[in-house]
């Protein structure tokens, strides 16, 4: 399943608010059962964004370099590790 634009272009922070909304709107259960079907699957594309963005993170800050002393001496663009 390909992601959906919007979501693709969402920034980690955006994609969370707009997670929490949902989850918020599906726990009030105001929601009718197609809306809260279709809120479900926006939700799980969205906490699958997010997860993303969170692996890429904690990918970027492993590639860090130390130097003799222990310090950040730079990075390794991610991927080349």
């Amino acid at each position: 399943m390909e992601e959906e634009p919007g979501i693709a272009a969402l920034s980690f922070e955006d994609a969370l608010k707009e997670l929490e909304r949902i989850v918020a709107r599906l726990e009030s259960g105001e929601a009718t059962l197609q809306e809260s079907i279709d809120l479900y699957e926006r939700g799980d594309r969205l906490r699958r964004q997010c997860a993303d963005r969170l692996d890429a993170a904690q990918a970027r800050i492993e590639a860090i370099k130390l130097d003799a002393s222990g310090q950040p001496a730079g990075a390794v663009p991610f991927g080349e590790n």
